[in-house]
């Protein structure tokens, strides 16, 4: 188990509504909430640079310890980020929830997949089928991978690896009802090598 290296110091928020948010985006300060594991919830403010650094590294699955200053006491809370809201068209956020998070208890996260190689079946002439960007895992916090990867290198035509097939790390399990397909490698049918042919002479 990894431990927690990232900090994240926020102030308590003592304003709400619309416009006290609206004037705390304009000091480009970032309202949020934090939601404690026993249901609990403390508005905060971040700023907004060390905000967005802390979650293009961490994302919404790896955990980091938040720092709530009420009026210089200070209170450290592992968390996830569990909802963020953006702007409509600036790529700046408007609110963002943290969830507290017990260490020793498990959490159900959706976690990205990426899928790395060419497979041997797309070099023989088939076509690579991806039917996930996500998978619903199950771990406790400080076990969550911040990503699957998936290589499909050795996938032949005809091939699919499924959810049971995907090797996950130590501790953690995949959330799933049927053994669904996640990846594909197919034979071409007519009409995509018609469409290949068509975007060719393009």
């Amino acid at each position: 188990m990894s431990t927690i290296e990232k900090t994240l110091t926020v102030k308590k928020r003592d304003g709400l509504g619309k416009g006290f948010n609206r004037r705390l985006r304009t000091e480009k300060l970032v309202p949020g909430v934090y939601y404690t594991a026993a249901g609990e919830n403390i508005p905060v403010q971040a700023e907004t640079l060390p905000l967005q650094k802390m979650y293009n590294e961490m994302g919404r699955t790896s955990v980091f310890n938040l720092e709530i200053d009420d009026n210089g006491t200070k209170m450290v809370h592992p968390v996830l980020v569990w909802q963020v809201q953006y702007h409509p068209f600036k790529k700046e956020f408007k609110h963002i929830d943290f969830f507290g998070v017990d260490l020793q208890k498990k959490v159900k996260i959706s976690v990205p997949v990426e899928f790395i190689g060419t497979s041997r079946g797309v070099k023989a002439g088939g076509k690579l089928e991806t039917y996930r960007e996500s998978m619903v895992l199950i771990s406790k916090p400080l076990d969550m991978p911040k990503k699957i990867t998936i290589d499909v290198s050795n996938m032949d035509i005809n091939t699919t690896i499924t959810v049971t097939d995907v090797v996950l790390p130590a501790g953690v399990v995949a959330d799933y009802h049927s053994n669904y397909a996640v990846v594909s490698v197919l034979s071409k049918t007519a009409e995509d090598t018609a469409a290949e042919a068509a975007d060719a002479a393009e």
